[in-house]
């Protein structure tokens, strides 16, 4: 015999009972041939029976309580007894059992010519009571039985419906239509159960995704202190911890358990901070929970509800749970099932006792009413969603029972089939009826498909079941979760407010992930995306923008035209170039004067030369950096001014020499001629361009990116390459600087009104200072100025070198010719 349980084959009980049979047999005549057993004890009557070829059994909580009773142990105790009113939409599961077995019966192409029976059991919601009607339905009902006969006879039960809830299920090894604990689905623990619906791994997965998808992270938990809420409240927590779904409290609770106990676990959910309450819970549970808030209603609250009682249209009627939200059982069709429930006559009710009390519970202790003018859940067929699993699980069960007796030619075998025939047929049921397709997995369980209801008001006031999306675990993954309609109402409950763009999650000690604060990113770094955890950097040539959401590229800066700055010192760079040519023209339009030639005129046009040279090679110095203006600006920049100190040096021996020739015996000037004069400066020259030349081989200076002076912004500058040749070039400049500046001094107080000695004096004073300055100025001024400091050094003492040689002269020239001639030249 095999129990299907929309709940499922009782061979689980078989097995720990056969044992016991056998040792109890020890002492019987071990010849009889056949053993005849007797029943012992009061069988518990069915709700509803009725015989047949085969017989199906059924486990359904028309009654929610059992009779408490003490024991004295003096007396044999009473069965269990069911108290409290009929549950209308559970009476209508049972009686959809006895519908789909007379649809059967009257079937020519399912079970042709078999009758089946039926035994249906009020398990009043208790272990104890299911498992003492287990036991009762796997020895048959008679008091005397004969175990040696295989061939079925009335009485023998050949699969169970039932029961409803996950505990019962667990304890009895049911395939059951409504009992959807996860834990049912090993089937190294329960190899005999098949389920119709789904298992509750799917529900936690709906629900955490719905949560999710409303932005939902700071909720509460309740739950039934039974195996359905408490394994269905760890997959969904598990699935919500997946979700990054914090829960802020979860609490249980029994329909059972003391006023006391209720009222603490209400307290805990006005009290919390989360507007949102997952419920995963049966709803006799919930009931009671819910009349507690009817005394003192709660703050408004989010409730999201698992399929034990999203659809129960008692609960519906409680205004603080309106916009409720949860996952249900797929909607459907029985045709022909609203009329087999209202074909009730009082003459049928009053042969039932479990009718009677539900006729007169429902018409105010009274048989005389038309039950077709009923309106409660045993008469709604509108929303048929577990009446559809109790049908669909009484159909496989035909099925199996037709596909291990009947051939193909639709002849059917009356003998009893094994257990292990009907278990076997059960895994490899495969049909659809109604348009409602019935298969098992591996597990015994149906594929996942509920549809997400949430509860809206109509126009009219009424509390009305809306579907507004559905799951479906036969999609891909990530494809299973859709939302298509509009929701009543979506509070925010989050532990902490979403971080904005351009901060990131720092979490509080000591509490959930959920709760944070939202600290704005660091320098340098962004967030682009709300409660990021953290912020990333920019790349290198990036930085962020005010807001730190978004990096944008780093202004590149350098010394470029358009600036004022380069504009001002561009302007005295051509000013001074002009002012070196114009000084040229006075002088080459006056050499035939004294005071040309007595100044050596030759080195005069040359330094001239030399320092147009040096005011134009500053010009270098501004715009992009490239490779060739990288080489060319400090080439360019030692080399003309080598030339120019060589000139000023010339000059300088030249003074010193002549008055030295002018001593009584003295042949020096014929040492420092021209030619002599000539070949110093292109020596002095040379050595620069030959410094110039190793650094340009070895290491040349090139254009780069300095990333490391400000954080924010790019400076393009041009790298030195070899430092070495850079101060080299620099430090040969200064040393011939010095020289010069040497025998200038030696020289400043020869007799000469014209003596040149004092005004290169002055020039190289002024040139040395420049330099010293310029060195700490050029290490310690940050990108663009840099270049700035640089150009400054070149354009003064360029102009102080112009200003204070040829100036005085020019001055003369110009504005005082009687001063140019041969007499006042040569006064002293």
């Amino acid at each position: 015999m095999s129990v299907v349980n929309i709940g499922g084959p009782l061979d689980g009980l078989r097995q720990r009972i056969e044992p016991l049979q056998a040792q109890t047999s020890v002492g019987v005549a071990a010849e009889a041939s056949l053993m005849k057993c007797n029943l012992q004890g009061t069988p518990r009557l069915p709700a509803f029976s009725m015989r047949g070829d085969f017989v199906l059994g059924g486990f359904f909580l028309i009654h929610f309580k059992v009779q408490t009773e003490i024991h004295n142990y003096t007396m044999k105790p009473e069965s269990p007894r069911c108290t409290g009113s009929v549950t209308a939409r559970n009476l209508r599961y049972s009686r959809a059992m006895i519908f789909a077995i007379e649809e059967i019966n009257n079937s020519t192409e399912l079970l042709p010519d078999i009758k089946l029976g039926y035994q249906i059991y009020d398990s009043c919601a208790s272990v104890l009571v299911a498992a003492d009607v287990a036991f009762q339905l796997l020895n048959g009902k008679e008091h005397v039985f004969e175990s040696g006969n295989n061939c079925s006879h009335s009485g023998m039960v050949m699969a169970v419906v039932g029961d409803s809830t996950s505990t019962n299920s667990i304890s009895l090894s049911h395939v059951s239509y409504f009992a959807t604990c996860a834990c049912l689905s090993d089937k190294q623990q329960y190899p005999t159960l098949f389920r119709t619906i789904p298992s509750d791994q799917f529900q936690a997965d709906a629900l955490a995704k719905l949560v999710k998808h409303f932005g939902w992270t700071w909720i509460g938990a309740v739950r039934s202190e039974s195996d359905y809420g408490n394994y269905g409240m760890a997959s969904f927590r598990a699935a919500a911890q997946r979700e990054g779904i914090c829960v802020e409290y979860s609490v249980s609770l029994l329909r059972t358990d003391p006023l006391s106990k209720i009222q603490r676990v209400a307290d805990v959910i006005r009290r919390s901070t989360a507007m949102v309450v997952v419920a995963f819970i049966a709803s006799g549970d919930l009931r009671v929970l819910f009349e507690e808030f009817a005394r003192e209603p709660p703050p408004p609250r989010q409730w999201i509800g698992s399929e034990g009682w999203i659809t129960d249209p008692l609960l519906m009627s409680y205004s603080f749970c309106a916009g409720a939200i949860g996952v249900a059982i797929q909607q459907s069709v029985i045709p022909g099932l609203r009329e087999f429930l209202l074909d009730l006559s009082p003459v049928q009710v009053a042969a039932s006792s479990v009718l009677t009390e539900f006729w007169e519970d429902a018409f105010n202790c009274t048989l005389i009413k038309n039950i077709k003018k009923l309106k409660n859940p045993y008469t709604d067929t509108s929303q048929l969603r577990i009446t559809n699993m109790v049908y669909k699980a009484v159909y496989a069960i035909a099925h199996a029972i037709h596909n291990a007796v009947c051939q193909e030619t639709n002849y059917c075998l009356f003998c009893d089939p094994f257990n292990s025939q009907i278990l076997t047929e059960l895994k490899k049921v495969n049909f659809s009826r109604n348009g409602y397709p019935v298969s098992f997995d591996a597990n015994g369980d149906p594929v996942a498909f509920y549809e997400l209801i949430n509860w809206q008001k109509s126009e009219s006031g009424v509390t009305e079941l809306v579907t507004v999306g559905y799951y479906d675990a036969s999609l891909p993954k990530g494809q299973e979760f859709h939302i298509n309609w509009n929701i009543t109402w979506v509070p925010v409950s989050v532990c902490s407010e979403s971080c904005p763009l351009g901060s990131h999650k720092v979490l509080q000690k000591g509490k959930p992930i959920c709760c944070y604060d939202c600290i704005p990113c660091p320098e340098g770094e962004i967030s682009n995306t709300t409660d990021s955890p953290d912020c990333s950097p920019c790349p290198s040539e990036s930085w962020p923008n005010a807001q730190r959401d978004a990096c944008f590229p780093k202004p590149v800066e350098f010394l470029s035209y358009d600036e004022v700055l380069a504009i001002i010192l561009a302007a005295f760079s051509v000013s001074g170039a002009c002012l070196a040519i114009i000084t040229a023209a006075i002088f080459f339009h006056h050499r035939t004067t004294p005071i040309v030639r007595a100044n050596n005129s030759e080195l005069s046009f040359l330094l001239l030369f030399s320092l147009t040279l040096c005011f134009l090679c500053s010009l270098t110095f501004i715009g992009a950096p490239s490779d060739w203006s990288c080489m060319l600006r400090h080439t360019a920049f030692g080399i003309t001014f080598v030339l120019c100190i060589s000139c000023v040096l010339g000059k300088t021996v030249v003074v010193l020499m002549a008055f030295k020739a002018t001593l009584p015996g003295s042949n020096v000037m014929k040492w420092f001629g021209p030619p002599q004069q000539r070949m110093t400066v292109v020596f002095f020259t040379f050595i620069q361009i030959i410094i110039c030349t190793v650094w340009l081989l070895l290491s040349p200076p090139f254009p780069m990116k300095n990333l490391s002076t400000y954080k924010e912004k790019i400076i393009l500058e041009c790298a030195l390459g070899s430092a070495v040749g850079f101060w080299a070039v620099l430090g040969y400049i200064g040393l011939l600087a010095v020289f010069c500046f040497v025998l200038a001094v030696l020289a400043r107080k020869l007799p000469d009104n014209f003596n040149e000695a004092k005004l290169i004096t002055f020039s190289m004073l002024i040139f040395c200072a420049v330099w010293l300055t310029f060195i700490p100025a050029y290490v310690s001024s940050p990108g663009k100025f840099t270049v700035a400091v640089e150009i400054f050094a070149i354009l003064a003492s360029s102009f102080g070198l112009i200003l204070c040689i040829f100036a005085p002269k020019c001055f003369i020239i110009l504005f005082q010719p009687e001063k140019n001639s041969k007499k006042s030249l040569m006064n002293k």
